[in-house]
C-alpha cells in the first residue's frame, strides 16, 4: 500500500469515527422528533379526557331523554285508556254518558259525574274495568234518579 493510500484510508477511518461519535449526540432532527412524540402523547391524553367527558355527557342526556320518553309514554297510554273507557261507556244506549267524566293517571281510571240508577253505576264501573290498560277504577259517580 502506498503512502497516499494509507492517508486516504486513515482519513476515511477518521470520518467514520467522527460520524459514529456524532450519532451518540441527539441532533436537531432527533430532538424535534422527541418533542413531536411528547406533544402527540399530551394531545392524545387530552383528547382521551375530552372524549370521556363527552361520553359521560351523552350518557346523561340519553338517561334524561329516557325518563322524558317514559313519562311521555305513560301519558299517551293514559290518554288512550281514557279514550277506550269513554268509547265503551258512550257506545252503550241508555246511559246519559254526557254526565260521566273519565280521567286516567298511571292506569288508574277515575269516574266522576252522575248516573240515573245503581245498576248504571255498577255497569259503568264494570265497563271501565274491562278496558285494556285499566289497573284500577275509582268510581266517584253519584246516583241521581231521573225526574
Amino acid at each position: 500500500m502506498t503512502r497516499n493510500e494509507r492517508w486516504k484510508l486513515l482519513g476515511i477511518s477518521m470520518l467514520l469515527v467522527v460520524g459514529l461519535a456524532a450519532c451518540d449526540k441527539p441532533g436537531p432532527a432527533e430532538t424535534a422528533g422527541k418533542n413531536l412524540d411528547e406533544t402527540a402523547d399530551t394531545a392524545g391524553q387530552k383528547l382521551g379526557r375530552a372524549a370521556d367527558k363527552a361520553e359521560a355527557a351523552a350518557d346523561q342526556a340519553a338517561e334524561k331523554m329516557g325518563k322524558i320518553s317514559d313519562n311521555a309514554r305513560v301519558a299517551l297510554d293514559d290518554t288512550e285508556t281514557t279514550a277506550r273507557v269513554k268509547t265503551a261507556i258512550y257506545s252503550k244506549p241508555g246511559l246519559k254518558s254526557l254526565k260521566i267524566n273519565v280521567d286516567t293517571v298511571n292506569g288508574v281510571v277515575t269516574l266522576t259525574g252522575s248516573v240515573e240508577s245503581q245498576s248504571d253505576f255498577d255497569r259503568v264501573k264494570e265497563m271501565a274495568e274491562a278496558v285494556d290498560g285499566v289497573k284500577e277504577v275509582e268510581n266517584h259517580l253519584k246516583v241521581i234518579p231521573a225526574r
